[in-house]
């Protein structure tokens, strides 16, 4: 993933696009690094896919991400998500709580403007962490 690939580039710089947009571009990125990371698993039958992946791309599962990479983050990456956490979105979230919703849009926006803005390495570097916390989890026991 480090070398990426983008077709079309927006018209304005990353940093000027709406949170709600790059959150909407970081929700796909983002689903299809879990998809090609479920695929390494040993089944492939794809209601257990589409089990393993939900694990992941839940607004529980991003918001749990998003508060991992908190200290992590560089203050401009602190600022994007904390955009994408305060953008007013039209929809109620239907199955999570509403601080759990934002962030994991905050989560997504990050996602979306790190994919924009060229920033692939550091992309792949904290999507990785989302699996590695995972992992930890299946190793004590908690799934």
């Amino acid at each position: 993933m480090a070398e990426g690939f983008q077709y079309f580039a927006p018209p304005e710089p990353p940093h000027l696009v709406s949170p709600l947009a790059l959150a909407y571009l970081g929700d796909a990125v983002y689903d299809l690094f879990v998809r090609q990371y479920v695929l390494t698993k040993k089944s492939r039958r794809p209601n257990e896919l589409h089990r393993t992946a939900t694990q992941f791309v839940s607004a529980k599962a991003q918001a749990r991400a998003a508060r991992l990479w908190e200290p992590l983050l560089t203050e401009e990456e602190q600022d994007m998500l904390r955009r994408g956490r305060n953008a007013k979105a039209h929809a109620a979230p239907k199955n999570t709580a509403v601080q759990e919703y934002r962030y994991s849009t905050g989560f997504e926006c990050l996602i979306g403007y790190l994919y924009l803005a060229g920033r692939h390495e550091r992309l792949e570097e904290l999507l990785r962490l989302t699996l590695e916390q995972d992992q930890g989890k299946k190793g004590e026991g908690e799934r």
